[in-house]
């Protein structure tokens, strides 16, 4: 699932390519029409399915959708890549521990929207993200992977997002490979 440039979803893509994650990418979901993150699913082959939040009553509802979309393609995790939305319980449910979120932050600090300007503004000489499950509770959720990031003498959000994204790149791959060990979905080959 992603709202926007998709650089995460990418970098999932190349981990399972170059087997470095056990797993594949079946589909992606976005609710941007037209974001970077659908031109890079096109580009690697990779099914894409806008379902706009705008066309959707209320977030149950897009969540329904969500679960419709992921059951009718057999998925076993799903992956919160970049989507700036709230999900509902509804989805929670659905894929209990199976449900996967990148943030911007060390965890539990700075949950929410706009985690590296809190930081920022909190004048924090260490950031980083933090790879975790997803709970009713926003950002609360069991943490599966951390990466450090230095807070740098003349950082402001731009250059301080861009090393983040970095570490969220290579913790992200990681993070999925351990829910689906714990979640016991991983086989080992013959």
């Amino acid at each position: 699932m992603a709202s926007g440039n998709g650089s995460n979803f990418e970098a999932l893509v190349e981990a399972g390519a170059r087997q470095l994650l056990p797993a594949q990418v079946v589909s992606l979901v976005v609710n941007n029409p037209g974001c970077g993150a659908s031109q890079r699913a096109e580009r690697l082959g990779i099914g894409v399915t806008c379902l706009n939040h705008r066309s959707f009553a209320s977030r149950d509802s897009l969540d329904g959708a969500l679960v419709d979309h992921f059951q009718a393609v057999g998925v076993d995790l799903v992956v919160m890549a970049g989507w700036m939305r709230i999900v509902t319980s509804r989805l929670i449910r659905a894929y209990p521990e199976r449900l996967v979120n990148i943030h911007p932050s060390l965890l539990p600090s700075f949950r929410g929207v706009d985690a590296i300007g809190q930081a920022l503004a909190a004048g924090v000489r260490l950031s980083g993200c933090t790879a975790h499950l997803v709970s009713e509770e926003v950002d609360a959720g069991r943490i599966l992977a951390q990466a450090a990031v230095p807070v740098v003498p003349g950082d402001n959000h731009a250059t301080l997002a861009r090393r983040i994204q970095a570490q969220e790149h290579r913790i992200l791959p990681l993070a999925v490979g351990l829910a689906a060990e714990r979640l016991g979905l991983l086989h080992s080959q013959p």
